[in-house]
């Protein structure tokens, strides 16, 4: 689902795709399914950052109306649901490695490993690759 034109702060790229993904819960959620493997509910809530169940809640709403993930009954518990990326959603990885990348060679992450992060960096077409493989497999 797009935002109606009206909705928009202005129709540059950037900031539609801020109005999408423009606060961090989104995006460490997104972060958590690429990286992770979260696909419950429960998973996500136990993330180092401490989310809050309502703002888990609500950000996996938005998510799912944007359609970047979809929500189905988990087949062996249907009392769980499961939460997988959609293409919209697994387009988003090579962005998420920029900001990896980014992050650990600027801004000095400190969970970030030098050594994963060159490995990265040496083929990163091939690390995107098994990102989105991954998450396709579900």
């Amino acid at each position: 689902m797009a935002l109606d034109w009206q909705q928009r702060r202005s129709g540059c790229p950037i900031s539609c795709s801020l109005d999408l993904l423009g606060d961090k819960w989104s995006l460490l959620i997104v972060r958590d399914m690429v990286f992770v493997g979260k696909r419950y509910f429960k998973e996500f809530l136990s993330s180092d950052e401490g989310i809050a169940s309502n703002i888990l809640a609500d950000r996996l709403q938005r998510l799912e109306v944007t359609g970047i993930i979809a929500k189905r009954s988990d087949p062996d518990s249907g009392r769980q649901m499961l939460y997988s990326l959609t293409e919209k959603g697994i387009a988003l990885i090579p962005i998420l490695v920029e900001l990896v990348c980014w992050g650990a060679l600027f801004d000095g992450a400190p969970d970030a490993d030098p050594r994963a992060v060159k490995r990265i960096m040496k083929d990163k077409p091939s690390f995107i690759q098994k990102l989105v493989d991954g998450c396709r497999r579900g």
